[in-house]
């Protein structure tokens, strides 16, 4: 085994025994690439393939511009329960917000129209955004909601709100059930820009038509798509044995 391999191997099982233990705390910056290469003797290019191996790994975990910090391995969200991303967030214990990147009506293409169930020439509420804990970004999701059920909707102001908040309290619209996808992508292009990630990091895909119940009647009120960060979010199932 070579030199290079064998301080690989040191390197990263150090971290990790320093995370175990938690001398590296959870959401705590780790030592920059250049103290690695001092406190190790080895060059940049073996502490960079270390630290990459370790966010893949689950481990550590990236902000672009700022370091590498410890991932936390309780932090998920529960794929069965039907939440909002600022409900989701704030039961993490974090602090949410979000930055809108569009906002606004638009008519609805055919594919909106099949899947919103709503007759040609109807027009939608379409959203853009991003949501961030602790001012770190975790997903970017694209929503589209009928305006037939919502008129008004692009009043509100979504960076403070919660969606479905605004469409039970003043739409009088009860959130009943969801069907999703998910699917494993790869950040390209602007996803990538607006989630901080580098061009080809893993993401989770999700695609959801949301129903809801409105004067007795169930219909799909919100079509979107959302794709999170998997450096920073994971999810679970509550699995009971019959």
């Amino acid at each position: 085994m070579g030199e290079k391999v064998l301080k690989y191997s040191m390197l990263k099982r150090t971290i990790v025994e320093k995370i175990n233990n938690e001398e590296y705390k959870v959401g705590e910056l780790i030592p920059s690439e250049r103290e690695f290469m001092e406190m190790f003797s080895i060059s940049r290019i073996t502490v960079r393939k270390a630290i990459d191996d370790l966010v893949k790994e689950g481990y550590l975990y990236r902000i672009q511009g700022k370091g590498t910090y410890v991932r936390s391995e309780e932090i998920s969200h529960d794929l069965f329960s039907i939440t909002s991303c600022t409900e989701d967030i704030k039961a993490r214990g974090m602090t949410p917000s979000a930055k809108i990147i569009s906002a606004g009506v638009i008519p609805a293409d055919k594919r909106r129209i099949r899947t919103l169930q709503i007759p040609e020439g109807s027009s939608v509420f379409r959203m853009e955004r991003v949501f961030c804990a602790n001012n770190v970004p975790i997903n970017y999701t694209i929503t589209y909601l009928p305006l037939d059920l919502f008129p008004g909707l692009e009043q509100y102001n979504f960076t403070k709100e919660s969606l479905y908040s605004v469409i039970e309290k003043v739409y009088g619209v009860k959130i009943t059930h969801a069907r999703r996808t998910l699917e494993a992508v790869l950040a390209h292009d602007q996803t990538a820009e607006y989630l901080g990630v580098k061009q080809g990091e893993p993401l989770i895909l999700f695609r959801c038509n949301t129903y809801g119940e409105l004067n007795g009647q169930e219909r799909v009120i919100e079509s979107f798509k959302c794709a999170y960060r998997t450096d920073l979010h994971k999810f679970y199932i509550d699995q009971i044995r019959q």
